[in-house]
């Protein structure tokens, strides 16, 4: 599963504690992206994680997230996968990924990416893991307000059960569950 020249091995990708899942709604104007809600799961390992990010589901809402599922062939076309190991960021070409059930904030899935870009070892790596939910961040050129992200998220899925974070840094309006 892993090889001497990648340095990750069979035993560094049991995963651990601490996986979690978030979404982002993101425009580029300048570059003429429009605006579109994605998604990142964050998978830890013993030695390692794997983040898959910009993820387009589309989901009713982040409490009904069972049964969506995404694929993508080739690396940011458009899901990315990335492993990082001993501080270095890792490339897969493609991800399988389900949402297999839901409780609540938690959801668990299975992931597989494969096609090892940067050599990191091995060929494919799969997990099925539960992650629990973060929130979600809204960056959209003139919605610098919670009032006008909220707004502007409802665009594009159910708003229910999540509450600005007024102190959250960054330039991203943030949402997170409600207690």
């Amino acid at each position: 599963m892993g090889d001497d020249e990648g340095g990750l091995h069979a035993q560094d990708l049991v995963p651990a504690a601490g996986g979690e899942w978030h979404g982002l709604l993101f425009d580029n104007q300048a570059v003429g992206l429009p605006p579109a809600l994605t998604w990142t799961f964050r998978i830890p390992f013993e030695r390692a994680e794997l983040t898959v990010d910009w993820v387009p589901l589309d989901a009713a809402g982040w409490r009904r997230m069972a049964g969506l599922s995404a694929v993508s062939e080739a690396f940011a076309e458009p899901a990315e996968s990335s492993v990082y190991h001993e501080g270095v960021h890792h490339r897969y070409e493609r991800v399988e990924l389900r949402i297999i059930e839901q409780d609540g904030d938690r959801i668990r899935v299975a992931v597989t990416v494969g096609g090892d870009i940067d050599r990191l070892g091995p060929a494919t790596i799969s997990a099925e893991v539960w992650l629990t939910f973060t929130g979600i961040s809204v960056q959209l050129s003139g919605a610098g307000s919670a009032e006008a992200a909220r707004s502007r998220l409802a665009e594009f899925t159910d708003t229910d059960g999540l509450v600005a974070r007024p102190d959250a840094p960054g330039v991203a309006v943030q949402f997170g569950p409600s207690a």
